[in-house]
Formats: C-alpha cells, sequence, structure tokens
C-alpha cells in the first residue's frame, strides 16, 4: 500500500492550507508524536496525570466495545484536556479478513459511540495490527478518516517490563516518529515518564499527529506512514 509521510503531507501543504499547528512548527522544530492504542483502560487516567504534568497531548486510538462503552467519563476527560481522540475499531477485528460491511461496522460503531460522548467523531484511525487494503482504505474515506501507522513500538504487549519499553521507544525515536503504546499494559504508563524526560532533553517537542501534519491536514483514506 501507498504511504504518506507526515514530513512529506507537510513539503506539499498548500499555501492556504488550514491544519492547526501544535506548540511548535514541526516544518522548523525536531517533533515526535506519542500514540497510545487500544484504551481507555483502568490505567488512563493515571497516563492524563502524567501527561498534564508534563504539558505534553498525545493520540488515543480508542477502542469501542468494552473501553469507550465502559469509560465514558475517561473519554470525556480525553477530549476536555486537549488530546486527539481517534478510532481504534469497535472490537479490534483485523479489518482485511473483513467483509466491507462488516468493516464499516468496526468504525462507524466507534465513531458514533465517541461522538456520543464528545460530541464530535474522530477523523483519523489505526487499523488494528496496522493491516490495511484497498477496501478498509475505501471505507475510511467514506467516514472522513485518514488511516496512521507508526515508527517506533516497544511492543509492551509482550513485556511488563517499564525499562525495557522505555529503551526500546529511545532507540527507535526520529524526527517526525509516531511512538505506538499501549495504555492497557501494565508496564506501559510507568515508562511513559522517563520516555517523555528523555526525549525532551534532546530536543523532542511531542505533538498530536495532526499537529505532526500541519500545515496540513489528514485526508480521509489516506494512510500516513513516517
Amino acid at each position: 500500500m501507498d504511504t504518506t509521510a507526515p514530513g512529506s503531507a507537510r513539503a506539499d501543504a498548500a499555501s492556504d492550507a488550514k491544519g492547526s499547528f501544535g506548540p511548535v512548527d514541526c516544518r522548523k522544530a525536531k517533533c515526535i508524536a506519542l500514540t497510545f492504542d487500544a484504551g481507555p483502560g483502568e490505567d488512563t487516567p493515571r497516563l492524563l496525570d502524567i501527561l498534564k504534568e508534563k504539558k505534553v497531548h498525545a493520540t488515543f486510538f480508542l477502542l469501542g466495545k468494552n473501553h469507550v462503552k465502559k469509560h465514558p467519563a475517561t473519554v470525556r476527560r480525553l477530549a476536555a484536556e486537549g488530546h486527539e481522540i481517534a478510532n481504534h475499531t469497535w472490537s479490534h477485528e483485523i479489518l482485511t479478513d473483513k467483509k466491507p460491511a462488516e468493516i464499516r461496522a468496526e468504525l462507524e460503531k466507534t465513531q458514533n459511540a465517541i461522538a456520543a460522548i464528545t460530541g464530535k467523531k474522530p477523523r483519523l484511525m489505526r487499523p488494528p495490527q496496522g493491516r490495511t487494503d484497498d477496501t478498509v482504505s475505501g471505507i475510511s474515506k467514506d467516514l472522513g478518516l485518514s488511516q496512521i501507522l507508526w515508527s517506533a513500538t516497544a511492543k509492551d504487549y509482550s513485556t511488563t517490563d517499564s525499562a525495557l519499553i522505555r529503551k526500546r521507544i529511545l532507540d527507535q525515536a526520529g524526527k517526525d516518529g509516531i511512538i505506538l503504546l499501549h495504555d492497557i499494559y501494565k508496564g506501559t504508563v510507568p515508562a511513559v515518564p522517563g520516555i517523555i524526560d528523555a526525549l525532551k532533553k534532546e530536543g523532542y517537542t511531542f505533538v498530536t499527529v495532526p499537529q505532526l501534519m500541519a500545515p496540513a491536514e489528514p485526508v480521509p483514506g489516506t494512510i500516513y506512514r513516517p
């Protein structure tokens, strides 16, 4: 599948592009986006406390079933504190294994559940395991969703070792990168303060995924990968 890097999207943006900048202009600054998949969960409020203390905004790809429906107050808090809320499907099924109507339902049910809580439908989605194809892209486009992949992952589903999670991310971090973590695994949230502090020391500014692309705006159906 063809993918577009956030830096390429910025470079190709028209002079009248209206994408919203974050704390810096990522055309000039050393930016990186912190993203969390498959929540919200029990540890998400603690994570939000950390992000608030560190003055960092992240992008959260939320699961509908058993997560958005179970933790509406956390979803409201995510929105209120300025994080980007995105779609990670209803039940984490592999979309490329599904029929078109099933793909649409996986995405649309989550769109509607989030909108019912926040008043706003997401504009980004992340396909489970990053698996997408032309059918998924077409349905995402219909629903106004851009697809967001990643450049750094800790594989935190396979370890509870926070120091290892931190090391894996720091080893893979780069300018215009997109970090993938999961706020539902026990070792992850404790690793976040060290990741933020180390990357700030290296000169990075944390932004949301749309801010990483500004002044470009995410294009529905497009697959973005650093």
